[in-house]
């Protein structure tokens, strides 16, 4: 397309696909792909079309000069440009009970591929009844002894094809109507208190470590006050997926409407692809020297 692209990713390539055990549900991987291996895929695909990919930096600020919009990365490094793709996804919600915040990495967890092969032998509970919960429980019982689902509704609400995988799964067990409310322990975690969300009973647990997958948050506090959010604080986009401030696009989990799925996210990527190459046209004439000007995706 004649477009310089840059790449800015805090992590690694493939946000929170790239940390999934797997992934069943995305086209064209009729036996499911390694998340490990769709993010390698990705960035191999990028860089044959002559992408630019930046690592493991930070963007710290995003803001507005006259026609350009410049990205600021945490290393003083300043990017102008006439287009900036907001890639930048959500992270898991935490339960904001009491407890929780005490715990994190020492008991409570919001990473299954990271944190799973600490509790190799144990048993572990899953806080979450969707298709993170119910996938990540499956990749747990490779380590942990017994894994519990505890969802606060009367059944699993997975897709049919994750609540299938989960039933079938010897090593898990779905403790449903039920929801934590307070986490205790010394320096680990020790006790889940637990309340029946139709009784108000409460009974205590005592598993090894809690992973907890209830959602997600989106990651806007770098554009908060730069372009509008909806009430749960999703990027709001136009039909060509253009936020409030031109030259400013959204695409996947941070875009308030989109289906939080990967499959979706890379439609999204292309549909977008397409608006932001129109909104430069009019711009071509004018655009500078090629080492100069970079259409920027700022991933998280």
């Amino acid at each position: 397309e004649g477009i310089d692209t840059l790449v800015i990713e805090r992590g690694g390539v493939g946000g929170q696909a790239g940390v999934t055990e797997r992934l069943d549900n995305f086209p064209g991987f009729p036996e499911g792909v390694s998340g490990a291996e769709f993010a390698d895929r990705l960035r191999q695909q990028a860089e044959r079309f002559g992408v630019e990919v930046l690592s493991a930096q930070e963007v710290s600020e995003l803001g507005l000069d006259g026609e350009y919009r410049v990205v600021k990365t945490a290393d003083g490094v300043e990017y102008r440009t006439w287009a900036v793709l907001l890639a930048l996804g959500s992270t898991y919600r935490r339960l904001g009970i009491t407890g929780e915040e005490d715990f994190i990495g020492a008991g409570v967890h919001f990473c299954a591929t990271c944190d799973g092969a600490f509790y190799r032998g144990k048993d572990v509970m899953v806080v979450g009844g969707g298709n993170s919960a119910g996938e990540e429980s499956i990749f747990l019982t490779k380590f942990a002894s017994r894994v519990t689902i505890v969802t606060r509704d009367a059944q699993l609400s997975a897709s049919r094809v994750v609540v299938q995988k989960v039933e079938e799964n010897d090593s898990i067990t779905v403790l449903p109507s039920s929801r934590p409310v307070e986490f205790r322990g010394g320096r680990r975690l020790e006790t889940v208190v637990l309340e029946n969300t139709r009784t108000g009973e409460r009974r205590e647990e005592h598993p090894g470590g809690v992973f907890v997958f209830i959602g997600l948050s989106a990651n806007t506090a770098l554009v908060k006050e730069l372009v509008e959010l909806d009430t749960q604080g999703f990027i709001v986009t136009d039909p060509a997926l253009q936020s409030s401030v031109a030259g400013l696009f959204a695409a996947g989990d941070c875009r308030a409407g989109s289906t939080k799925q990967a499959a979706s996210a890379a439609g999204e990527g292309a549909a977008v692809a397409l608006s932001i190459r129109r909104y430069l046209e009019p711009l071509a004439s004018g655009m500078p020297r090629h080492e100069q000007m970079k259409a920027a995706l700022v991933s998280a």
